[in-house]
């Protein structure tokens, strides 16, 4: 009887992209997929390890897989294993393998010294898309040097893919739309002194697609070159890693820009574009931020009115200029100040959602009932609701008719 194996995915889409190229090469090593994690024979479990509540996160999921799938090899990959690997070997006996980045997949004992990586995830062959949509990963590891960030140490310094590979992985995928992610999407190719690469890539992906979507954009690395390259996608939505708007905490941070820069940016990006959707993300209780930082943070949100924000909690990382700062934020200010920024933020994303009933929008089908526009990406943002009967991977122009603070209706 063929071995099935269940792959368990924790962390970032850049993950989920690595997961599909593990089971993309299990499956060409002669095992079938299982249809839940109590069914299979190998269990491998990718990980996430950017804070300490992903590292949390992915030793409870392991420690559950391990008690619903007792008599399963059991193995532990991802950026928690590249990380702690000797460490989490140790402390989980439960786990039969633990396998950095590029290293096989052993179906027997857990190996005493460290393996030697021997498979590019980024090259390896994927699976058909389950869904008509699907992350595609141009480039891996970063070269900045942000204060509260341990990527760089072990996902290594930036490596980006040969177009001509990015291009034959989208047309295999053949689906609707294409994701681009890497922890540095806007500087794919300057590793390969070709600056600007993005650009070029962004327009042959969008040849072979309806619909790219771009992924993580440093700020400062988001040109008048690069927005138009993005509005000439269709998709005008902009996921921009601002972290903060305080310009002294920036620096702190180890990071570019401020709220003022902030601010202008968008509103050019919106004076082109009324459309378009802006995303980002924000560090709230970096090492010494005040109240007058936290005040300037929720008034730029106020000002830049994005569609969509997450907030989190500082992480004190090992290894990490920002491990050693002064000036510690209290736990419990800290989720004071992610309640507020939170509270805020929903009242402008459910704003901006319910000023779009009665406007005429393009849905891709995700799956009967529910599909997104261009202001959603996948697996983070609202969703929209549609009728029943369209079928996935079709795009429809509908008329949004609800809404219900970050979902859509339409019909």
């Amino acid at each position: 009887m063929t071995e099935r194996f269940w792959v368990e995915t924790l962390g970032c889409p850049k993950n989920a992209v690595d997961s599909d190229k593990l089971a993309g090469t299990l499956v060409a090593g002669g095992l079938d997929p299982a249809s839940s994690a109590a069914e299979a024979d190998l269990v491998v479990v990718n990980t996430c390890a950017f804070v300490e509540a992903a590292r949390q996160e992915s030793v409870e999921v392991v420690l559950e897989l391990a008690e619903l799938a007792p008599d399963a090899r059991l193995v532990v990959t991802g950026c928690l294993a590249e990380r702690y690997g000797p460490e989490l070997a140790e402390a989980l006996p439960e786990v039969q393998q633990v396998a950095g980045f590029g290293v096989p997949i052993e179906l027997g004992v857990k190996p005493t010294g460290p393996p030697v990586p021997s498979l590019d995830l980024l090259e390896l062959p994927r699976p058909p898309a389950s869904a008509p949509w699907a992350y595609v990963k141009v480039a891996e590891g970063c070269d900045r040097s942000c204060g509260f960030c341990a990527i760089p140490s072990f996902r290594g310094r930036q490596r980006s893919r040969r177009p001509e590979a990015v291009l034959a992985e989208v047309e295999a995928l053949a689906v609707p739309e294409v994701v681009l992610v890497a922890q540095d999407l806007a500087s794919y190719g300057r590793d390969q002194s070709r600056p600007g690469a993005i650009i070029d890539l962004v327009a042959e992906v969008s040849a072979r697609c309806r619909r790219t979507r771009l992924l993580y954009l440093y700020p400062s690395e988001l040109d008048d070159r690069l927005v138009e390259a993005v509005l000439a996608t269709g998709v005008p939505y902009f996921d921009l890693s601002l972290q903060h708007a305080s310009r002294p905490l920036l620096r702190r941070m180890r990071r570019w820009g401020d709220g003022g820069r902030f601010a202008e940016r968008i509103a050019t990006i919106r004076s082109a574009e009324p459309a378009a959707a802006l995303r980002s993300s924000f560090i709230v209780g970096y090492p010494g931020e005040s109240e007058d930082d936290h005040d300037e943070l929720l008034a730029f949100l106020d000002e830049a009115q994005l569609d969509w924000a997450g907030f989190f909690p500082f992480s004190p990382e090992e290894g990490t200029f920002a491990a050693g700062l002064d000036g510690r934020v209290p736990d419990g200010l800290v989720r004071e100040r992610l309640a507020e920024l939170a509270d805020l933020q929903e009242g402008i994303t459910a704003a901006r959602r319910a000023a779009l009933v009665g406007s005429p929008v393009e849905v891709l089908v995700d799956r009967p009932g529910r599909g997104r526009t261009h202001r959603e990406a996948p697996e983070i943002d609202g969703v929209v609701a549609v009728p029943q009967h369209l079928a996935a991977g079709e795009i429809h122009t509908l008329t949004v008719i609800g809404a219900a603070g970050p979902d859509l209706e339409a019909a």
